[in-house]
């Protein structure tokens, strides 16, 4: 089954390449670990069950489509902090106490800030989900073998953007009634990249405080936490038909 794919989007940023890890400045206290902001949702729903493979639908499908839907709600979520993260407040790529670099094509290192960091993820993910050979959206046109390869890649690389969102604009984030969906959507993500071994543990270990707060609570927290905001509620629905648009759009 060829599942329904949108493959326009409009982007801030730009991208493509490789982290590595460096330790600048001592990190302060995690805001986003405080019990009263972990317990914000914007739904309840069991997402351990919406991760899952349907029977009928093909593995490739599913991982192009919930990747797909992902990157589109990674970008917009960062878009709403994207003014406060410039070349002045995010001098480096940086989550917590570690800093990523980027790779360009040829494998140089880039020591670029971070928001040139999330241009390079956003531009060269962009242009993969809407590559006919990459993403196929055609039924009986066939997914390239290293598409796997490929989706893993593009998840982690949607970590970082996700982890420095946390690391570095939580504050804003709250101060736009906005955790509430950030953390729902990181849930999804984490349990979905989880599912189906997307990413190295390794490279997911500096969030590994958060994700344990997180994860082990979802779909058992309150959804009527402060982080609703003017955004109310998102679509919890639980069908199999393609990945799910569990973050309300502003």
């Amino acid at each position: 089954m060829r599942l329904k794919r949108n493959g326009s989007y409009t982007l801030n940023r730009k991208s493509k390449g490789k982290p590595n890890g460096k330790k600048p400045a001592p990190e302060e206290k995690k805001l986003y670990l405080e019990p009263e902001y972990t317990k914000s949702r914007i739904t309840d729903f069991e997402f351990k069950e919406l991760v899952m493979l349907p029977r009928e639908i093909d593995l490739n499908e599913w991982l192009a489509s919930n990747t797909t839907t992902f990157f589109h709600h990674i970008n917009l979520q960062y878009s709403t902090i994207s003014e406060f993260c410039t070349g002045d407040t995010c001098q480096t790529m940086a989550v917590c106490n570690t800093q990523y670099y980027w790779y360009d094509e040829r494998g140089k290192k880039i020591k670029c800030t971070a928001p040139q960091y999330v241009d390079f993820v956003m531009s060269s993910v962009q242009k993969l989900v809407t590559d006919e050979d990459v993403f196929p959206t055609k039924y009986g046109k066939e997914f390239p073998n290293s598409f796997e390869s490929l989706v893993k890649k593009i998840c982690k690389y949607l970590f970082h953007v996700l982890a420095h969102i946390y690391s570095s604009h939580f504050k804003e984030t709250l101060a736009l009634e906005l955790h509430g969906h950030l953390n729902t959507l990181y849930i999804h993500f984490i349990l979905f990249i989880r599912e189906f071994n997307l990413v190295d543990p390794k490279e997911t270990t500096i969030m590994d405080d958060l994700t344990e707060v997180l994860c082990s609570t979802s779909g058992s927290s309150s959804s009527n936490g402060s982080g609703n905001g003017s955004g109310g509620s998102g679509s919890s629905s639980s069908s199999g038909a393609g990945a799910q648009n569990h973050v309300k759009e502003r």
